[in-house]
């Protein structure tokens, strides 16, 4: 059925507007139950819980149960692009889009639902044509449709597979005929290979291109033990290249910078309080490694991709541009494996299975990262340095002024106008340009100024950024990116200033903000907590607060801590406020894993290395936080059914670390502004203030 009559002309939602056609949308594939409807979007499952979310939406805007609902993976070929599925975003984007295509199509089966008698809804919509134009039409009523699950706990649609361990991951994808790659990393950054001998690699199907040297087997086993061989036959030349890791503010300050300006305004008086802030470089630490599936044909000319990326229509302009091909050659299907936090190896790990599978056309290859891998050669997050300054007179701040250094955080695939930001892409013969990473712009939130503008009323502000131009160490997105450190610092920095003032910290803050939701989660997270009853000996309470890319979520944490021989956190009490909460669970799921991780990051992480290579390869010397460690975490949804919903799933780590700070402060009366908040560094902080 085609339908050609256009509606008045409406604001179509972006994602619509950029995928017009209902089949990208809407789809009945063979393997679909007779009474369900497939929904594909753009966004993909991280473990997050988002595709049940969207399944809720898209439930309630076309009218039927999340029963009849199928979410479909995200396809390059068959669904819509809807870009990264990153910077909590998703509800954001998705979520209006789900609701006009939901809507629009109610619309069209009522339009011909008199030409099918007795057919059921889900028959009449197999009947639509999938061509139809979405961004011409509008449905005939304003009424939006009935919320039935969008605003409740529905039981995740991805967990059953996981807590019963049946075929779900990337992993477990077996394709007749599947062989093995692995994929030899080079001993430290900027090595090339000089020789391989040929008499220890006999009887490997060996696959070289300049630097990047791998292996195909038939099975993993094989294929570990060939590495094993092939990394003994190697030769390369190696550099020191990269900083002192007990250096990084001169090293990040040294430059080269691209010059960040966000704020200048005039009448600035001097400063009466200066303090600087500090974090390391980060890995993004996923419990299981990165993995990668890829299928050439059999002559050689397109080929299939199964990857865990974030950004499936990234990933395929990426491999099209590294080898030349065009885009419509290339097929990117996205398949659940270890959930990320930001730009991970999901994509590196992605081309290695493409290079290798050309060696064999026609006949699936599957290439899984070691754990030494994903923590020595997977994109880190940023080490940052941030210098602050304040003017306070008569108990309120009247001056203020940031200045952060940093890396830039985004190195991903199709950044820097195209550049492909695969790894193995830089060490092949004819190498993809690597240049230093760049940020994302003002208008999604910036990268290393990312929440650097304080939300509070402090007078005239100051807030540049300074990002390296260039820089051995590779950096890309990691969760919150450099609104981690920028909430830490302001956070901290009002803890001083407080008590320059002789005032309460939440006194403090409150007296500085106007914005009614912002103080409605500082309000809730202080009366949840139990701000002001008294506490054991080395223990203290500390508050953050920080509304994400000042456009998303408030969030307010209160961290309840220990100090005896390491920094323990007992409890951490949240409130969120991300607007229509269309799944509270999954609002607090997000929160609390934030939270959690926000933890690990604040007490434990940190990325070593000498002048070559990452030294912080296993989880020995990249120690996380372990499940006896792990906080008591209480979150507080506010509901807000009459706003737009928001995403939740940055929102928590700056103010996080900062509250675990500023409790460690209450607790000692020493002031730590290095990350992590290491016995080290709190030792450190003490001999300093002596």
């Amino acid at each position: 059925m085609t339908t050609t009559e256009p509606l008045r002309t409406v604001d179509v939602p972006p994602h619509v507007a950029d995928n017009p056609r209902l089949g990208q949308w809407i789809s009945f594939p063979d393997d679909l139950s007779p009474d369900a409807v497939g929904v594909r979007i753009g966004k993909v499952e991280l473990g997050q819980g988002i595709v049940t979310a969207l399944a809720q939406v898209a439930a309630d805007a076309l009218a039927l149960p999340v029963a009849q609902v199928r979410m479909l993976n995200a396809h390059t070929g068959l669904g819509p692009d809807e870009g990264l599925t990153a910077g909590s975003l998703s509800m954001v984007q998705a979520g209006p889009a789900l609701r006009y295509v939901g809507a629009v199509v109610r619309d069209l089966v009522a339009r011909v639902a008199d030409d099918h008698p007795g057919a059921s809804f889900v028959d009449v919509a197999r009947t639509l044509d999938p061509a139809t134009d979405l961004a011409t039409w509008e449905p005939r009523t304003d009424q939006p449709p009935v919320r039935r699950v969008v605003g409740t706990d529905l039981p995740r649609l991805d967990l059953p597979d996981k807590v019963l361990g049946r075929p779900r991951y990337l992993a477990d994808l077996r394709p007749a005929g599947l062989r093995y790659g692995r994929a030899l990393r080079p001993p430290s950054f900027g090595a090339t290979l000089v020789d391989v001998d040929a008499a220890k690699v006999e009887g490997l199907q060996l696959v070289r291109d300049g630097s990047f040297v791998g292996v195909v087997a038939a099975t993993e086993a094989e294929a570990d033990a060939a590495l094993v061989r092939l990394r003994e036959a190697t030769t390369w030349d190696e550099r020191d290249l990269l900083p002192d890791e007990h250096d990084l503010t001169t090293f990040l300050k040294a430059g080269p910078h691209d010059d960040i300006p966000v704020l200048d305004e005039p009448d600035a008086p001097a400063p009466t309080h200066t303090a600087t802030y500090t974090r390391p470089f980060l890995a993004h630490a996923s419990i299981a490694p990165s993995c990668g599936l890829a299928r050439w044909s059999d002559d050689g000319t397109t080929v299939h991709v199964w990857s865990h990326s974030q950004g499936i229509h990234n990933l395929r302009a990426a491999i099209a541009t590294s080898l030349g091909l065009d885009a419509a050659a290339v097929t990117v299907e996205h398949v659940e494996n270890a959930g990320c936090y930001g730009h991970n190896a999901a994509d590196d790990a992605a081309f290695d299975a493409v290079l290798l599978a050309r060696s064999v056309p026609g006949t699936a290859v599957q290439v899984r990262w070691s754990r030494r891998d994903e923590l020595a050669w997977g994109p880190l997050a940023s080490a940052m340095v941030a210098d602050l300054s304040a003017t306070l007179a008569g108990g309120r701040v009247t001056g203020w002024r940031h200045d952060v250094w940093s890396q830039g955080h985004s190195s991903r695939p199709g950044y820097g106008g195209g550049t492909p930001g695969l790894l193995a892409g830089q060490h092949r013969a004819d190498p993809d340009p690597s240049p230093a990473a760049g940020d994302p712009p003002p208008d999604r939130g910036g990268g290393t100024t990312r929440n650097a503008v304080p939300i509070y009323d402090v007078g005239p502000r100051s807030i540049a950024g300074h990002r390296l131009s260039a820089s051995p160490l590779r950096t890309s997105a990691m969760r919150a990116l450099g609104a981690y450190l920028n909430v830490f610092a302001i956070e901290c920095f009002m803890d001083e200033l407080a008590e320059q003032a002789g005032t309460d910290p939440v006194d403090f803050r409150l007296a500085h903000l106007a914005d009614e939701r912002a103080r409605a989660v500082i309000e809730r997270a202080r009366d949840g907590s139990g701000w002001g009853t008294p506490l054991p000996d080395e223990t203290g309470r500390g508050i953050g607060f920080a509304r994400y890319k000042d456009r998303g979520a408030w969030c307010a944490v209160v961290a309840e801590v220990t100090v005896d021989h390491e920094v323990r956190v007992r409890r951490l009490t949240i409130a969120v406020d991300v607007g229509l909460a269309v799944s509270p669970d999954g609002v607090r799921n997000q929160i609390e894993g934030g939270a959690t991780q926000a933890t690990s990051w604040t007490t434990r992480e940190r990325v070593r290395f000498d002048r070559r290579r990452v030294t912080s390869d296993d989880w020995e010397t990249y120690p996380i936080l372990r499940f006896s460690e792990a906080p008591l975490v209480d979150v507080h949804v506010i509901d807000r059914p009459d706003q737009p919903s928001l995403g939740a799933g940055e929102a928590a780590q700056g103010p996080t670390a900062a509250a675990i700070a500023n409790a460690v402060h209450a607790a000692l009366g020493v002031r730590v502004r290095d990350l992590p908040l290491t016995a080290d560094a709190v030792v450190r902080a003490i001999e300093q203030a002596e």
